[in-house]
């Protein structure tokens, strides 16, 4: 297969290593007629290195039709440091459209990375030369470009769009501080309160000797979750082998990292977060990558820390959606680890809470094993679960005049006589949606259609959009005057409950302020989902309020997500035993609820999983979410080569988010109408639909379909594996 000098624009490929199966599929689709090798001309009379004078170069251009390595010449001052997996600088596409995008990024010189040097190339013209190399560190070896490529792959992107992800912007001063002598490894540990599990003790003694057990983990509640994580670390260390922790949010990362010190020390472990900074953060990564730290905590980017003789990968709470990334191609923290895993034969342990349906499918299909404990540890550790529903609240006189039923009342004054009570809203902000009492038809912006907000004091509503006020509001549908709040949020809950308890003092956590502790004194800690604080020594009880908010998303993760987030909660609220106590507003024959209520989030995840199956939905098929303008996406499902057990299901219309709210990966631009399709096949028929959708789109950029590359109005965007499928 030909390679091509960066100054063409052919349509050769090349790589000295070896690549995943599905990517002959693409590959076989472009593949022209070999040329002779040759040895490299001299470019504009420079001597070129007399050994290996051909870098192969990986461009960092993120786009499928140049997703292959590109060969360049050496000059001889630069074969000394000219290494294979150290960042250059090249010129690329000499006299064509490929310059002119390039001067747009510097003056026609782009980004890449060295894969490999050798003695001849099969590329017939000469050989534009290496402009610069900007450092010698090699940051690239061969196991991290064999997982970036599996990654693309899977996820039908582009090699350099998962290297951006993998690899740290370089900071200079980074290079010359950073670690290169590995400390010791410590002793193995006492399995402690894994103890508490049934073959907790035999996971952490198996890592110990040198093993890779592979377990789905379901942990009990209270805070000694993180110090389990540390005990499994310090037992891979302990058998001269590196560990890997990825975490969602800072926050959990911080208490393992506390966790890990304790254990181990300082200098054992890295922390790789983005909060870190990017000077610290490279320093650590490259001590990470010189085999100076052999452990690693880390929030979402973690995933591809170059660990040296990976010994254990684990993932904590693998259903937040902060373990998804939000740039191209989509990649997932949980299938990275199994891929390096099932890659480097390392030990996996997915741990949270609660179960999520993907975790339930590691066991059954015996990919991995359960690690839990037996119902009598669960009862001695969980709290009390009392549950609200709606017939409760249509008797009740206090939840129709104040939204907090009778109980809620009762289980907060109570608490509050012996610490801190949590109440979980599911919406940050004062009142964020508002409906017409009678119909229930949300109120609406006359001018442009935006959600209408209450505001704090009596003031007049206000458009969330537009952000218009609304002084004489009425109901387009049954022409009423009264609104009720679809969802109140954290600020009006705090403001409410502070008015009901004017003597204890009131505590918010959310997106503008996340609380990491409060103190064991009575107090209301209103938050939101995921930003609850840790309280010392537990919370006396937790109120969850509109449990049909969550329950009720037109999502098939609705009640999976509900029940992580309601479990996480009553996770941080003292065992029933010291009289801790969960109210949930929600009603109780939901199977959700029900699984709060018994503790069993393992039963709800198998039962969700045998349902999915009856119907096939992920996570037993493979789905890819394909959305763009109706012309541009007729013609890009046109000519794609789907595989024949594929099963298209739309093209339905992209929900409008609206010019206000956040844009998630895949939402249609503001003002643009665009549709999307879902595209479903079978077990064992993933990788050939990742590899069609790939080639498909990597053909339509290489026509220069409007807007293709800059995700202008005819872009087509793909999401193999898309989080929400609602």
């Amino acid at each position: 297969m030909s390679r091509e000098n960066g100054s063409g624009a052919g349509e050769g490929a090349g790589g000295g290593v070896p690549e995943p199966e599905q990517l002959a599929l693409i590959r076989d689709s472009v593949r022209k007629a070999k040329v002779p090798r040759a040895k490299p001309r001299t470019w504009r009379g420079a001597a070129l290195a007399k050994e290996l004078p051909v870098a192969r170069v990986l461009v960092d251009k993120g786009v499928l039709h140049l997703d292959r390595y590109f060969d360049y010449a050496v000059p001889e001052e630069l074969d000394e440091v000219a290494q294979p997996g150290v960042r250059v600088r090249v010129r690329f596409g000499a006299g064509s459209r490929n310059v002119r995008e390039g001067r747009r990024e510097g003056g026609g010189l782009i980004d890449g990375f060295i894969v490999e040097r050798c003695a001849e190339t099969d590329y017939t013209g000469p050989l534009a030369a290496l402009a610069q190399v900007v450092s010698p560190e090699p940051v690239l070896d061969s196991g991290l470009l064999e997982l970036a490529r599996a990654v693309a792959d899977r996820y039908a992107g582009s090699l350099a769009d998962v290297l951006q992800l993998a690899i740290p912007p370089r900071h200079g001063r980074a290079e010359s501080r950073a670690a290169s002598t590995p400390p010791p490894p410590p002793a193995a540990p006492d399995p402690g309160s894994w103890r508490r599990y049934g073959h907790g003790a035999d996971f952490v003694g198996a890592l110990a000797a040198g093993g890779s057990p592979r377990a789905v983990w379901t942990a009990l509640p209270g805070p000694q979750w993180a110090e389990e994580i540390a005990r499994a670390v310090q037992a891979t260390l302990a058998s001269g082998r590196g560990a890997l922790v990825v975490v969602p949010t800072g926050r959990p990362a911080a208490r393992v990292d506390a966790a890990l010190t304790a254990l181990l020390g300082e200098g054992q472990h890295a922390l790789l977060t983005a909060d870190a900074g990017q000077e610290r953060r490279y320093r650590e990564w490259l001590s990470v990558r010189r085999g100076a730290v052999r452990a690693v905590v880390g929030t979402r980017a973690a995933m591809f820390a170059p660990v040296r003789d990976l010994g254990l990968v684990v993932i904590w709470d693998d259903g937040d959606p902060n373990h998804s990334d939000d740039h191209a191609p989509f990649p997932h923290v949980r299938e990275v680890l199994e891929l390096r895993a099932a890659r480097d034969k390392c030990g996996f342990l997915l741990g949270g809470w609660s179960c999520t349906v993907e975790a339930a499918q590691l066991v059954e299909t015996g990919w991995a094993a359960p690690l839990v404990a037996d119902r009598e540890q669960v009862r001695g550790a969980a709290p009390l679960v009392r549950t609200v529903g709606d017939g409760d609240l249509a008797r009740d006189e206090a939840a129709r005049a104040a939204r907090l039923p009778t109980l809620a009342w009762r289980v907060v004054r109570e608490g509050l006589k012996h610490g801190p009570v949590l109440v979980q809203v599911p919406r940050r902000g004062y009142v964020p949606r508002l409906a017409c009492e009678r119909c229930r038809e949300p109120a609406r912006c006359r001018r442009c259609a935006g959600p209408l907000e209450a505001q704090e004091g009596g003031a007049a509503l206000r458009c969330g959009w537009c952000g218009v006020a609304e002084a004489e509001w009425h109901c387009g549908s049954c022409g009423g005057f009264r609104l009720r709040a679809q969802v109140v949020g954290a600020r009006r809950t705090a403001e409410e409950l502070g008015r009901a308890f004017p003597a204890v003092p009131v505590r918010t956590s959310g997106r503008e302020q996340v609380l990491d502790t409060v103190p064991g004194a009575p107090a209301l800690v209103v938050s939101t989902p995921g930003a609850e604080p840790v309280a010392e020594g537990g919370y006396a009880a937790a109120l969850l309020l509109d449990g049909w908010a969550m329950l009720g998303r037109p999502d098939l993760r609705a009640g999976e997500d509900a029940l992580r987030r309601w479990i996480a909660a009553a996770s941080l609220v003292r065992p029933q035993g010291v009289g801790g106590t969960v109210v949930v507003v929600a009603e109780p024959t939901l199977r959700p609820v029900q699984a709060l209520v018994r503790w069993d989030p393992v039963g709800h995840a198998v039962r969700e999983l045998a349902e999915r199956a009856e119907l096939g939905f992920p996570p037993v098929s493979r789905m890819a979410a394909v959305s763009g303008p109706p012309e541009a996406l007729a013609g890009f499902l046109a000519g794609a080569e789907l595989p024949p057990d594929a099963v298209v299901l739309g093209p339905v219309p992209v929900r409008d988010a609206g010019p206000g709210p956040a844009r998630r990966p895949g939402a249609a631009p503001v003002g643009e109408q665009w549709e999307r399709v879902l595209i479903r096949v079978p077990p064992g028929s993933g990788a050939a639909l990742a590899a069609s959708l790939k080639t498909a789109q990597a053909a339509r950029m290489a026509r220069g379909a409007k807007g293709a590359r800059e995700g202008g109005a005819e872009a087509v965007r793909i999401r193999v594996d898309p989080p929400d499928i609602g």
